[in-house]
């Protein structure tokens, strides 16, 4: 140490002042007196503060604090970390009835939840939800006083629930299909989410579930507060157009003004208020007797969706967005989807459709004469009982299947009868493992987990997605952007490229005789 540095730190070490100013120990000490009161909850001595620093302290006290700030903030993060791990668990286990809410349970141990294919009732990724799904009251505005409501009179929300969700094999299965899962683990499934989502804009007497009968019972556990008159079963899948059609030809006999609205039962939608400003203004369109779909801004070069072009704004009061739709695309190559994302003028298709149930009955009869009859003819006896069970044995198997984009959509967006409001929310329709895992939280560099995360150990594993669901540990070393999803009768391990091909799994299991699985 240099003669100037040594008569420097001699000076300044001792808490002297030189020209009115303190000393670097002086200084140090009031910046630590600062700092140790602004942390919340530390109750170290100051004298303790100071001991740890030891030399490092003198030398250079900037260099000693700043390092002295990370290790306590990585300290404070990981028993933060520990302790939501530990809150996460001990809920879990107070829902599953396995822990008392006095305290944990020491003597608990982990065990192997049921398979989804050996009841409808039960599955290993739904956290059942103590708290009903009751009319909650609108919240009341600060300023106004008022109750502040999105209900918009005369609609209707319908909820198609069907598809067998098999590019989410083995977590979705055939009997328990991907809209009873809760696949963003908040203890909510798909289907009770799509419910949440959409009572603000109606009430419970006025959503429906359109679904198949093996999934009926499903539905009413899930939904207990929907009413058994607006449950529709279906004797077979026949896609949207017979789905949704009849939801339309029922709803016109109770109310002929009704405005129907339907959303997808397993679709994941982000910014609700987007969402039920874009409904309102898509109700607002439908009563100029249009087709209104909602666009979806892309935010990718997606090639799994469709396309809606924008067509000019139809100047709609109440609706500024409204547009009319140009064109229905298909879903494109890679290229063309680029080309798509980079004009500004084209959004996906998500299927959400909002129209007066009797112009889309007229619709179904113009574009679609034979399932129009078809669902006519079951409407009319649908309140009876007896012979709405004649009508559906008798007619709903020769109904033509087919989806409503091709039934109605298309050819009625030719003639400039559909609209579209271009929305901003976020909307994924979880078809794959690779888009769950997109949506799953994780930290960088880390695969994602869906369920229990003390039953995944990993080591140099990047991407990819985990699902820890027979109760055995899943061990990972290496391996990136792996597909694995362990359940007590059967293990998927694909990668997350190959994951649209799952559906290809499921057909070979079927023609291997493992229907059980399936």
């Amino acid at each position: 140490m240099s003669a100037p540095q040594s008569a420097l730190k001699q000076s300044d070490a001792s808490g002297s002042e030189r020209n009115g100013k303190p000393g670097i120990e002086e200084m140090f000490f009031q910046i630590m007196t600062t700092v140790q009161k602004s942390v919340s909850g530390s109750s170290r001595p100051l004298k303790e503060w100071i001991a740890a620093a030891g030399s490092t302290m003198s030398a250079n006290p900037y260099i000693w604090f700043q390092s002295t700030e990370i290790a306590e903030l990585r300290q404070e993060s990981n028993e933060l970390r520990q302790a939501n791990r530990d809150l996460q668990q001990q809920l879990k286990n107070v829902m599953n009835g396995s822990l008392s809410l006095n305290g944990p349970n020491k003597n608990s141990t982990h065990s192997a939840p049921p398979s989804p294919a050996l009841s409808y009732t039960v599955s290993p990724f739904l956290v059942p939800n103590p708290t009903p799904s009751f009319y909650v009251p609108p919240p009341i505005d600060a300023t106004t006083g008022k109750a502040i409501s999105h209900e918009v009179p005369g609609f209707w929300a319908v909820v198609p629930a069907g598809g067998a969700g098999t590019r989410l094999w083995p977590l979705s299965r055939k009997g328990y299909p991907k809209f009873f899962l809760d696949l963003t683990q908040s203890g909510r499934s798909l289907i009770q989410a799509t419910w949440d989502r959409l009572l603000p804009l109606s009430t419970p007497g006025r959503l429906m579930v359109v679904t198949g009968n093996d999934h009926s019972q499903g539905v009413r556990d899930q939904l207990p507060d929907l009413l058994p008159a607006n449950l529709l079963s279906e004797p077979s899948p026949k896609e949207s157009a017979a789905a949704i059609g009849l939801a339309a030809a029922v709803l016109a006999r109770r109310d002929p003004e009704a405005i129907l609205g339907s959303f997808a039962a397993d679709h994941m939608i982000s910014g609700n208020e987007a969402f039920l400003s874009a409904v309102t203004e898509a109700a607002v369109t439908a009563k100029k007797n249009l087709l209104v779909t909602i666009g979806i801004a892309p935010s990718h070069p997606a090639t799994g969706f469709g396309y809606i072009r924008l067509g000019e704004n139809l100047r709609i009061e109440g609706a500024p967005n409204a547009c009319r739709v140009s064109q229905f695309k298909e879903k494109p190559d890679s290229r063309t989807a680029s080309a798509y994302l980079s004009s500004g003028s084209y959004r996906w298709n998500a299927g959400m459709f909002v129209v007066r149930a009797k112009f889309l009955m007229e619709l179904f009869q113009q574009n679609c004469p034979e399932l129009y009859e078809g669902l006519e003819k079951i409407a009319d006896v649908w309140d009876d009982e007896d012979a709405r069970t004649r009508a559906l044995a008798d007619i709903w198997p020769h109904l033509p299947k087919i989806a409503i984009d091709n039934a109605v959509a298309e050819p009625a967006a030719a003639e400039g009868k559909v609209a579209v409001i271009p929305a901003t929310f976020g909307w994924d329709d979880v078809g794959d493992f690779s888009s769950l895992a997109d949506i799953l939280p994780t930290e960088i560099g880390q695969a994602r987990v869906l369920g229990d995360q003390s039953m995944v150990i990993t080591d140099q594993v990047a991407g990819g997605i985990i699902v820890p669901g027979s109760g055995r540990l899943v061990a990972c070393l290496g391996v990136d952007d792996l597909v694995i999803v362990d359940t007590p009768d059967a293990l998927l391990v694909t990668t997350r490229a190959r994951a649209q091909e799952v559906k290809k799994i499921v057909g070979k299991c079927k023609d291997g005789g493992w229907k059980q699985v399936l």
